[in-house]
């Protein structure tokens, strides 16, 4: 692992903390919370130390540092140690993204984009890439894929749909529930459906990927909540950031960002594995809408 991406990891210990509290047990919680919060404190105990300060168990410690992405304690302390270094250098810009309704507009832009940059690591951090290469894999190969998503996750399913079409796969997005369910029935093992939710708790998007999973299609969950009731009818899970919300910036916002990062991930992704086909493909699509832009 690069010191970039030692770095990268330890700044977003806090969301991570965030997005998997709930999967965890009050336990490990415990240890999550403190590393979160004293990161330097924490980088300098053993594992038998940081069990005594949480009052856990050593195997808790080690299950709790993998439950976060680390192999092991000693890289979970090489992290918090890097993330100490990192705040005690002061190389984290000094800004709170909540957003004030007087605030100018400078200030709104300086926010947003420091936010979503925010947002941005921290899923790249948590997502794991072995459950995204098996959701790339399948993909690339499927007869069909469906995606599922309602509102602001709906924008993000047409998005992803749109571009794999481009890249000649057969492939579409259903925000309507019923329609969802109903084309959910239709596939089968060699089939792809993908539910968009960020609370993971979205039935209009759950019950469709339980119809398609019942049927034997590879079914794929993006959420920001990997303990949500959507996981249990996914083969793979896809997490994203849980940034903070404010008033003037919904979890729709902040969500869309992560899921776009995940939905580009994939495309590329697939776009790699089925290059021969999809090269040729998207310079036909590009040439068919050309004469568009020359207007």
């Amino acid at each position: 692992m690069t010191q970039e991406v030692k770095e990268i990891f330890g700044s977003a210990l806090a969301s991570k903390v965030r997005t998997l509290g709930p999967s965890m047990t009050r336990s490990m919680q415990r240890v999550a919370e403190a590393v979160a919060k004293d990161p330097a404190g924490c980088a300098a105990l053993t594992v038998t130390g940081l069990a005594e300060l949480t009052g856990t168990s050593e195997a808790t410690v080690v299950r709790t540092a993998r439950l976060l992405g680390y192999p092991g304690y000693r890289d979970l302390r090489l992290a918090l140690a890097g993330l100490a270094a990192q705040q005690q250098s002061g190389r984290s810009p000094a800004i709170t993204t909540d957003i004030a309704v007087d605030d100018s507009l400078a200030d709104v832009v300086a926010k947003l984009a420091y936010d979503e940059q925010q947002t941005l690591a921290d899923t790249a951090a948590g997502l794991d890439t072995v459950q995204l290469g098996a959701a790339v894999a399948a993909m690339a190969s499927a007869r069909r894929i469906d995606v599922y998503g309602v509102g602001a996750s709906g924008l993000v399913a047409q998005d992803l749909t749109q571009k794999l079409l481009r890249i000649g796969l057969i492939a579409q997005a259903h925000s309507d529930p019923h329609l969802a369910v109903t084309n959910a029935v239709q596939l089968r093992s060699g089939d792809v459906a993908i539910a968009i939710t960020h609370s993971g708790a979205t039935g209009d998007v759950i019950e469709p990927l339980r119809v398609a999973f019942e049927h034997g299609a590879t079914t794929v969950a993006i959420t920001g909540r990997p303990g949500g009731a959507v996981a249990q009818y996914a083969d793979h899970v896809l997490t994203t950031s849980t940034a903070r919300e404010s008033e003037l910036r919904p979890a729709a916002m902040s969500s869309r960002t992560s899921q776009l990062l995940v939905v580009d991930c994939l495309f590329v992704g697939v776009a790699q594995r089925t290059y021969e086909t999809a090269a040729p493909a998207l310079a036909a699509s590009y040439e068919a809408l050309a004469h568009r832009h020359r207007r």
